[in-house]
């Protein structure tokens, strides 16, 4: 009998603004994308939806986006290979720390909105994507939507990759 496993974008809220209920979502999947800080999320946001996930058994998941708080992440920011790596890169970061904070570790990467939408297509982005995504942890799980470009550079840069 084949598993499926529920997966859903969380952490979302901002400040005062609050996205969705985390907490019942959390009771209903097996991996959650918790934004990072640049579309959605902040360190307390962050925190809050980590340690659910570590008491809830979901895993933990990266959803790094452009730096667009005013448009959720769903503006395309054009940048250079350099930037779209170290924005990658941070982000991942971050959220292994707040991990690590909360007794837990993160186990997959999932791009956000336009930043994802554009990975899809492009396989540059895709591919600087990857390479970030490796150089910080190459047992990151890559998700991905099937027949994608970041499906083909994932595989190219040797991740584990989830379509």
């Amino acid at each position: 009998m084949a598993t499926v496993n529920l997966n859903s974008d969380l952490g979302e809220s901002y400040g005062s603004y609050v996205m969705g209920n985390d907490a019942e979502v959390l009771r209903i999947v097996g991996s959650a994308n918790v934004a990072c800080g640049f579309h959605g999320g902040d360190p307390v946001v962050m925190s809050d939806t980590v340690r659910l996930c570590r008491e809830l058994g979901v895993s933990v998941g990266a959803h790094p986006g452009y730096h667009d708080i005013q448009g959720f992440g769903r503006r395309p920011i054009p940048m250079s290979e350099r930037e779209l790596e170290g924005l990658v890169a941070y982000q991942l970061g971050a959220l292994m720390g707040i991990a690590a904070m909360e007794g837990t570790r993160v186990t997959h990467v999932k791009p956000h909105g336009a930043l994802n939408n554009v990975a899809c297509e492009d396989d540059a982005v895709a591919a600087v994507i990857a390479r970030a995504v490796k150089a910080v942890d190459p047992s990151l799980i890559f998700l991905a939507c099937t027949g994608t470009a970041l499906v083909r550079q994932g595989r190219a840069a040797g991740l584990p990759v989830a379509e």
